[in-house]
């Protein structure tokens, strides 16, 4: 684990609440489902949202604790909406698990297609609405979390990835930037950033990783990158 933003200054796991509201942006897949069914056996309220219906009720069937809400993640206007009907039913939520994603690349630097970069910036356009979206509620929840998943080709990008790379370094900047908010606040509140080469295979470490989130201090972990290939 490395720091590369400030920490908060306040908060531990000691102060976190009887029962944690998480929404999971992009919970479709094995990495969804994983971290749903973790979290759910942890005692969370888990709030799954992707875009795909289909997805959704894939992961309800193996996790049926699971409130599955479809909503583009990309659309302005979805995301002030669903925003709107969670906070109506649920209250604020205590966690924010970006799991929007996915690779594109090859064909050296003249192969990357504006197709491509548009697909992937997808991901960062989503996270940076919902983060938005719920900010307030992790600034004042008693224990608020929000974690990304990224790669270490931010560090070591090459042509051939260079719009996955550029994708997954504005969604890092953009964490660390909300670390330093949370900081700045005084919450007890962190955002942290996990990486890895390939998720296939390591969905269950990335679930036991978030779970483990609200079991640490704070300081600990605000602004923290962590490798989930070294706890695999």
């Amino acid at each position: 684990m490395s720091d590369s933003a400030p920490m908060a200054s306040t908060g531990s796991a000691a102060d976190s609440p009887t029962i944690r509201t998480v929404l999971l942006a992009g919970a479709s897949g094995a990495s969804g489902v994983a971290v749903a069914r973790a979290l759910a056996a942890d005692g969370a309220r888990v709030l799954a949202v992707a875009r795909s219906q289909e997805h959704l009720d894939a992961l309800v069937a193996q996790v049926p604790e699971a409130d599955a809400r479809r909503c583009d993640l990309t659309d302005p206007s979805a995301v002030a909406e669903l925003a709107m009907r969670i906070h109506v039913k649920f209250g604020a939520i205590d966690g924010l698990i970006h799991l929007v994603g996915g690779w594109r690349g090859g064909g050296g630097l003249t192969g990357q297609s504006d197709e491509d970069w548009e697909a992937l910036e997808q991901s960062f356009t989503a996270l940076r609405l919902t983060s938005r979206a719920f900010y307030d509620d992790l600034v004042g929840s008693s224990a608020g979390r929000l974690a990304i998943v990224s790669s270490p080709v931010v560090e070591h990008p090459t042509a051939g990835g260079a719009n996955y790379a550029a994708a997954k370094a504005a969604a890092e900047t953009w964490t660390r930037a909300i670390a330093q908010g949370f900081g700045k606040a005084g919450a007890p509140a962190a955002a942290v950033i996990f990486r890895v080469q390939a998720l296939a295979g390591l969905e269950e470490t990335l679930a036991a990783s978030v779970v483990d989130l609200w079991a640490a201090d704070t300081t600990s972990v605000n602004g923290a990158i962590i490798d989930l290939s070294a706890t695999a």
